[in-house]
C-alpha cells in the first residue's frame, strides 16, 4: 500500500510499542506489522505481515486496519478506520492481550534537554509517568517554590508522609536547585536522598508519592496513585560464593491492580523471591522495575511505596488495635502531623479492613484472620502502591483462608498491586495471575490460575507438587519457555525495556530519620504501654525483687558478720543479675520481625535500642533499689566507722547493685540479639546466673590464677561484689584468703575501678547489641 500525500497539520505523535519509542512526524504515513521493513515492527505471531497504517489527517491521525487476520483494536474496540491521538491505546491481534501501542504527545523540550524523566525509559508505558497530573509554569525571575503539606505552600502535596514544610525549589542565575527543609521522610533526586542539589531538565524530584520533573519552562507533577506495574527481569540469587542458585532467571510482568499468587514446593525460592522483589535482599543479577524505575537503584525513595506483611505478626500483641496502629502512625508520619490527622488515617484503614468492632480489643485476643487484617492495616497507613504478603493464610482454617484472600482481592481492586506468597491453593481462583516456582528457583508456570492445572496435566495441586519432587530431572522452566503461554503472558505483557538508561545503579541506603528524638519518645511510650499491658511480666517484675530481697535479708541476719556477710552480698549479686537479665533476655528476639519491618521503613537502629535501654533500665534500677532495701533493711552493715568509701554504706551498696542489675540487663539484651529462637533464652538465663556466681569471687579464688582471673574480668558480678566488699571492708569482717582479693579493698581507687568497669561492660555490651541488630536488617540498610 503506497503512502498518500497529506496535509502536514496533524500533531507530532509518540508511539511506544514492543519496547521501543519513536516520534511520528505529520508528513507521511507509518506502516505497522511483522514485516521487518515496517515503520513499527511487531514480532508477535498474531500480528499480520502488513497489519495497519497510521496516517496523518488535518488536525489528527487516522488508524486504518490493513485487512489483518486478527484485527486492530483502538481503546478496546475493533476498528477498520478510526481517529486516534494522544492517550489512545491500540492492540494488534487480540483486544485483551495483543501487542500494545500507546500514543502520546511529545514533550516540549529545549535542544539540550531530554524528552523523558531520567531513570524512566518509557513513561507512556507506566501508569505514573504516562501523563502529568498537573503542570506549573516556572518563574522566570529568581524566586522560591515551596513544596509541602501546608495549605499555604506553593505546591501542596496533600499526604501525611510529606512534612508541612518539606522542600523548596529555588531558581537562581545558574538554574534550579532542590533544598530539603529537614523533612521527616526525605527529598529525593532521581531516587537518591539529597539535602541540597542542582536540578536539570529530566531529573525526578521525589516527595512522598509525587514526582516533579523539569520539562522546558514547566514543572510537571506525576502522582503515584497506586496503579503501578512491576516488571521483573532475569532475577538470579546465588549463595555460597555462587555455587548454589536460589533463583535462576526469573522474569515476569505484574500489571496494575493485579493480584498475583506465588506458589511452589518447599525450597523453590518463594521467600527468596519475596526478599528480592521488596529490596530486603536484592538479587545478585537482574532488575526489578517499579513502574519503569529501577527499584534497587531508587530503593531509598521507593521503599515508602512498598508494604510488606511477613508471615509472623508485626504488631505488639499486648496492645489494642487502635493503640498499635496509632503508635505505628506516629513512627511513619512526620512529627508535624497532629494527632487528629494521624487518627483520621488510622480510622480510614480500620474502616477499610473491617476492624471497627475490634478497635478496643488486645491484638492477642483476635482470631488469626483478624490479626492478619491488623497487620495489613498497619502497612496501609502510608498508602503503599505495592503490597507483599508472606503466607498470610498460614495456620488458618479454609473459611478464614478464603476471607483473607477475598480481602486481598478487594485491596487490588481498590488500586494496588498485591503479591502474595502462599502454600495454600484453596483460593487461587480470586487471583489475576499465578506464578508457580519449580525447585531450583525457576518459573514452571505464569498465567491465569484457572489454566495452571490443565497446563501441568493434573486435576489436583498435590499431584502437581508431587511431580516436582518425583520428576526432578524434568526441565520445567524450559518447557514453559517453549509454550505459547510464555509468549502470551510474559513476552507480550512485559512492556518495559530490558535496560534503563540513566545513572549507574548504586544501591544507597535510605537516609537516617530526621527526628531521632521523636522516634525515641514514641518507642519509649509504645514499649512501656506494651510491658504494662503484659500481666505476667508485671507480676514477675514486682515479685522478683521482693523475693530475692527477702532471701538476702534472711542470709544477712541483723548484722553482717563472719558467718553472714559473704552470703548476704552474694545473694544480692545473684538477685541483681537475675532481675536485670530476666527483664531483657527475651525482648529483642521476640520483636525481631517487628524490628526488621520497621527498620526497612526508616526506624533508627539506635533509637530502637535506646528505647529498650531507657524503659528496661528504669525498671531494672527500681527493682535493684527495692531488692537492696528489702535485703538490707534494718541490717547493721558493719562498715569501718559506719562509713563507706565515699557515701553512706547502704547507698554505696545500692548503687553497686543497681549498676550490676543494669549491666546484667545489657547482657540480657546481648543474648536476646544473639539467639535465633525465643525458646533458648531461658536455659541461657540459668547459665548466665551460674557463671555470675562462679566467677564473682565469693566461691573461688580468682586473684593470681592465670586464665580464671582474666576470664572473670568479663563477668559483671565480679566487679559489683568487689565494690560492695570494698564498702564494708569484707576482709576485715571475714578474714580469710578468699576475701584478701585486691578488688575487695576498702579504697577509693579500687571502688571507682569496680564501678567504672561495670560502666565499661555496659557500654561494650550496648555496642555489641547494636552490631548484632544490624545482622537482622534488610541487606540494603546495612551500612
Amino acid at each position: 500500500m503506497e503512502d498518500r500525500p497529506v496535509t502536514p497539520m496533524a500533531p507530532e505523535l509518540v508511539v511506544e510499542a514492543d519496547g521501543d519509542s519513536q516520534v511520528m512526524e505529520p508528513n507521511r504515513s507509518y506502516r505497522i506489522g511483522r514485516d521487518p521493513q515496517s515503520d513499527v515492527v511487531l514480532s508477535d505471531d498474531r500480528v499480520s505481515w502488513h497489519h495497519a497504517v497510521l496516517r496523518p489527517a488535518p488536525g489528527h491521525w487516522m488508524l486504518e486496519d490493513d485487512d489483518s487476520t486478527n484485527g486492530t483494536y483502538a481503546d478496546g474496540q475493533r476498528v477498520r478506520l478510526s481517529s486516534v491521538g494522544p492517550g489512545s491505546v491500540i492492540r494488534f491481534g487480540d483486544a485483551a492481550d495483543g501487542p500494545l501501542a500507546v500514543l502520546s504527545r511529545p514533550a516540549v523540550v529545549r535542544p539540550a534537554e531530554v524528552r523523558r524523566p531520567s531513570s524512566v525509559s518509557h513513561p507512556a508505558a507506566t501508569s505514573t509517568f504516562r501523563r502529568p497530573s498537573s503542570v506549573r509554569p516556572l518563574p522566570s525571575a529568581a524566586r522560591t517554590v515551596r513544596i509541602g503539606r501546608a495549605p499555604d505552600s506553593d505546591l501542596v502535596v496533600d499526604e501525611l508522609v510529606v512534612s508541612r514544610r518539606h522542600a523548596e525549589l529555588r531558581a537562581g542565575p545558574d538554574g534550579y536547585e532542590i533544598v530539603d527543609l529537614g523533612s521527616h521522610n526525605g527529598t529525593y533526586l532521581n531516587g537518591q536522598p539529597v539535602a541540597r542539589a542542582p536540578v536539570i531538565p529530566g531529573d525526578i524530584v521525589g516527595i512522598g508519592h509525587s514526582a516533579f520533573c523539569l520539562v522546558g519552562d514547566e514543572l510537571q507533577e506525576f502522582v503515584d496513585t497506586g496503579e503501578v506495574s512491576l516488571d521483573v527481569q532475569d532475577l538470579a540469587v546465588r549463595i555460597d560464593k555462587g555455587r548454589r542458585t536460589l533463583l535462576d532467571g526469573i522474569s515476569f510482568p505484574v500489571g496494575e491492580k493485579c493480584l498475583l499468587a506465588v506458589v511452589g514446593p518447599s525450597g523453590a525460592g518463594k521467600s527468596t523471591l519475596l526478599n528480592a522483589l521488596t529490596g530486603q535482599r536484592p538479587a545478585d543479577e537482574g532488575t526489578v522495575l517499579y513502574d519503569g524505575r529501577d527499584l534497587y537503584r531508587d530503593y531509598a525513595e521507593l521503599r515508602q511505596r512498598i508494604g510488606l506483611v511477613p508471615q509472623d505478626d508485626i504488631l505488639h500483641s499486648q496492645l489494642t488495635v487502635r493503640r498499635a496502629l496509632g503508635y505505628a502512625a506516629e513512627l511513619r508520619f512526620p512529627e508535624d502531623t497532629v494527632k487528629a490527622e494521624r487518627q483520621a488515617r488510622v480510622d480510614e484503614v480500620i474502616q477499610e479492613l473491617g476492624l471497627v468492632e475490634r478497635v478496643r480489643q488486645p491484638i492477642h485476643s483476635l482470631s488469626g484472620g483478624q490479626r492478619k487484617r491488623v497487620s495489613v492495616a498497619l502497612e496501609l497507613l502510608t498508602k503503599p502502591s505495592l503490597l507483599f504478603l508472606d503466607e498470610p493464610t498460614s495456620g488458618l482454617d479454609p473459611g478464614m483462608d478464603r476471607s483473607v484472600m477475598h480481602m486481598l482481592r478487594g485491596l487490588a481492586d481498590d488500586g494496588r498491586t498485591v503479591i502474595v506468597v502462599t502454600h495454600s491453593v484453596l483460593s487461587l481462583d480470586v487471583c489475576d495471575r499465578l506464578l508457580v516456582l519449580a525447585p531450583g528457583g525457576k518459573i514452571a508456570y505464569y498465567g491465569p490460575p484457572d489454566d495452571a492445572l490443565a497446563y501441568f496435566g493434573f486435576e489436583q495441586w498435590p499431584e502437581a507438587f508431587e511431580a516436582f519432587e518425583n520428576d526432578a530431572e524434568r526441565d520445567w522452566s524450559g518447557l514453559y519457555r517453549a509454550s505459547p503461554l510464555h509468549r502470551q503472558y510474559i513476552s507480550t505483557e512485559s512492556r518495559q525495556p530490558q535496560q534503563i538508561p540513566g545513572p549507574a545503579r548504586v544501591r544507597v541506603a535510605p537516609p537516617k530519620p530526621q527526628s531521632w528524638g521523636a522516634q525515641l519518645r514514641t518507642l519509649v511510650r509504645r514499649y512501656a504501654a506494651a510491658l504494662t499491658a503484659d500481666r505476667t511480666f508485671l507480676i514477675i517484675m514486682v515479685a522478683l525483687p521482693f523475693v530475692m530481697g527477702a532471701m538476702a535479708h534472711a542470709l544477712a541476719g541483723s548484722k553482717l558478720t563472719q558467718e553472714t556477710a559473704l552470703n548476704g552480698l552474694l545473694i544480692l549479686c545473684v538477685g541483681a543479675v537475675l532481675t536485670g537479665a530476666a527483664n531483657a533476655v527475651r525482648e529483642l528476639v521476640k520483636e525481631r520481625v517487628i524490628y526488621q519491618r520497621e527498620r526497612a521503613v526508616g526506624l533508627s537502629r539506635s533509637a530502637y535500642l535506646m528505647s529498650k535501654v531507657v524503659v528496661l533500665g528504669t525498671i531494672t534500677v527500681v527493682q535493684a533499689v527495692v531488692l537492696t532495701m528489702v535485703g538490707l533493711f534494718g541490717v547493721d552493715l558493719n562498715a569501718p566507722g559506719g562509713k563507706g568509701v565515699f557515701l553512706p554504706p547502704l547507698l554505696e551498696i545500692t548503687l553497686a547493685v543497681a549498676l550490676l542489675a543494669f549491666t546484667a540487663m545489657m547482657l540480657g539484651l546481648f543474648v536476646s540479639a544473639l539467639v535465633r529462637k525465643e525458646e533458648v533464652t531461658m536455659p541461657l538465663l540459668v547459665l548466665l546466673a551460674i557463671v555470675q556466681v562462679v566467677f564473682c569471687g565469693a566461691l573461688l579464688k580468682l586473684n593470681g590464677v592465670p586464665g580464671l582471673e582474666q576470664l572473670s574480668w568479663l563477668v559483671p558480678s565480679r566487679w559489683a561484689l568487689g565494690a560492695m566488699a570494698g564498702t564494708v571492708d569484707l576482709h576485715r569482717i571475714v578474714p580469710q584468703e578468699l576475701t584478701s582479693d585486691p578488688l575487695f579493698r576498702h579504697s577509693p581507687g579500687i571502688w571507682l575501678l569496680n564501678m567504672g568497669m561495670l560502666v565499661v561492660l555496659s557500654a561494650v555490651l550496648g555496642f555489641l547489641v547494636a552490631r548484632l541488630l544490624r545482622r537482622h536488617e534488610p541487606e540494603i540498610m546495612r551500612k
